[in-house]
């Protein structure tokens, strides 16, 4: 992202995609993951390639979510820029088309390998709550920003990323409206419990973009803090998926009571929590150091960044136990899917008060 400096610029408006593009990959994909981790510990798991099984239609469900939801968030960024007054900014084809395509092309990625894992997880035992939140939430950052980048040069076309602009509005209008009604069970829950959810989630990433698009100009003066952005809102964001994901697979156990007042187990998950942010979060902050160095970006040198990645971390951590507790929970207790609404609440969340702990300790620190 900070070697696309001169994309940013020459599409203003771009960066406000960002923090919702990757979180939309996390939100779709960690949540099915999460799903299928719910299979694994129940014995309700089969790894088949029938469309009407566990795994396809998860997978079938996450493709329709990809599909609506890339594309509405570029509907909602437009319009995000225009109530925050940011301007000048990209044409609604332009949002649209970078921000389906981009999302498409990511989604292949992430989705095989969301896939890849529950496949290993039923081979070699792993615990899936534990592995698919931070990896899913990694390669969203890894897959999802190159992707934007080069789908950011169908952008800007005239009349080619209009028809493009409306061709996918229209596919993504179907695709909606055809999964809402199928007879697919699964599907059809899984599309109408995430549509409410993914769209709050993403009107909370795109004020999390507006945060990070008003101090482009801050960011671009010290590059480092743009090579860490994707990886410090990735890491908080995992943090709460994986204990999100451990609480709900408890929960529909009946390992842990889903009550308002946390239980011993839930304290320890979130004691376990934070012991492993702090070591994360400062590796974050090193290799940011290192890869802005080895590729020529600006840094405000190590300590400087180190100070703001642990600031904002902190700060993170203990909203992620919060949300995520207090997410799931509810969500059980009213009897709808935890692993479909924890983990996109807590990753888009995190991404609003994240970025605004980012930018904060930035300025406490005094690298802006």
């Amino acid at each position: 992202m900070a070697a696309a400096d001169g994309t940013l610029t020459d599409l203003p408006g771009l960066l406000l995609l960002v923090p919702g593009a990757i979180a939309l990959r996390g939100n779709v994909f960690g949540a099915m993951g999460s799903r299928l981790g719910t299979a694994v510990h129940t014995g309700t798991f089969r790894l088949s390639g029938r469309v009407d099984g566990v795994v396809g239609q998860n997978l079938l469900g996450a493709s329709v979510l990809t599909l609506a939801l890339s594309a509405l968030l570029g509907l909602m960024a437009r319009g995000t820029a225009i109530v925050f007054g940011i301007a000048p900014t990209m044409g609604v084809a332009d949002f649209v088309v970078v921000s389906t395509v981009g999302g498409l092309l990511a989604s292949v990625v992430v989705g095989a390998v969301s896939l890849g894992l529950a496949a290993g997880s039923v081979r070699f035992g792993w615990d899936l709550d534990n592995v698919t939140a931070p990896l899913v939430s990694t390669l969203g950052d890894l897959a999802t920003v190159p992707a934007l980048v080069v789908a950011a040069t169908l952008a800007d076309r005239s009349g080619l990323t209009e028809a493009m602009g409306g061709i996918l509005g229209l596919a993504a209008v179907a695709a909606l409206v055809a999964a809402w009604r199928t007879s697919l069970v699964d599907v059809r829950r899984i599309v109408r419990q995430s549509v409410p959810v993914l769209v709050a989630a993403g009107l909370l990433d795109l004020v999390a973009g507006v945060t990070i698009e008003k101090r482009l100009d801050d960011l671009l003066a010290a590059e480092a803090l743009l090579v860490v952005l994707p990886a410090f809102l990735g890491t908080a964001g995992a943090l709460g998926g994986i204990l999100s994901s451990r609480l709900s697979t408890q929960f529909h156990l009946g390992l842990d009571d889903a009550t308002p007042l946390p239980s011993r187990s839930s304290f320890r998950e979130a004691r376990s929590l934070g012991l492993l942010a702090v070591p994360v979060f400062a590796f974050c902050a090193v290799v940011a150091q290192w890869a802005s160095v080895a590729t020529g970006q600006t840094t405000p040198g190590l300590g400087d960044l180190m100070t703001v990645v642990l600031l904002a971390g902190v700060a993170a951590t203990v909203l992620v136990v919060v949300v995520a507790y207090y997410t799931t929970m509810a969500a059980f207790r009213f009897g709808l899917d935890p692993d479909t609404y924890g983990i996109p609440v807590v990753l888009s969340t995190l991404d609003l008060a994240g970025a605004f702990a980012l930018i904060l300790a930035m300025v406490a620190v005094g690298v802006v």
